[in-house]
């Protein structure tokens, strides 16, 4: 009795994902994510353009890093979530920086803010401040948000909220796009 009420739920199951619309596809993004890198979004040679006033280097235009892997994160030294996933981007930094160019731009904030808040953790990833109007294609709704773009200027990875990225997936992911 038990065998047969398991294989209706496996045949129920199934059916579900068979012939409901758009379950398959949702099963599909939450557990083969590379697949809807097809669909990504694409930055524009335009989106690039923001000038970037350096804080703990040299002054850059986010064009510059086009045709580029990049890890862009949006946050602020005023945003609690922000401050909490940073020990994660700095170690993620000492050990990828080589294959990823890491830009994180701080909104809203004063540059001796993000200066003091720099030196006091002693954090050395590149750190800017925007100087021109950013895209709304990448412009934040919330904070913090973080991009995985690769050398197409495709965004692979957006995460709209604080997160550990010295994760060993992460580390597998940007092995999988500097490739």
């Amino acid at each position: 009795m038990k065998k047969n009420i398991i294989y209706i739920v496996l045949i129920a199951l199934i059916a579900v994902i068979v012939f409901v619309p758009g379950v398959k596809d949702r099963l599909q993004e939450a557990f083969f994510p590379i697949a809807t890198i097809e669909n990504a979004v694409h930055i524009s040679e335009e989106d690039y353009d923001v000038e970037l006033k350096g804080i703990n280097v040299p002054d850059t235009n986010l064009k510059n890093f086009r045709n580029k892997a990049v890890f862009l994160n949006f946050w602020g030294t005023w945003c609690p979530p922000c401050r909490k996933e940073w020990p994660s981007i700095q170690k993620l930094y000492d050990t990828r920086k080589e294959h990823v160019d890491f830009v994180l731009i701080a909104m809203n904030d004063q540059e001796d803010a993000v200066k003091k808040f720099l030196k006091e953790n002693k954090y050395n990833v590149p750190v800017y401040i925007a100087r021109s109007p950013i895209s709304e294609k990448i412009l934040p709704k919330v904070f913090p948000t973080t991009y995985l773009l690769d050398h197409d200027g495709r965004i692979l990875i957006k995460e709209d909220a604080s997160r550990d990225w010295n994760t060993e997936s992460v580390h597998q992911f940007i092995d999988n796009i500097i490739k």
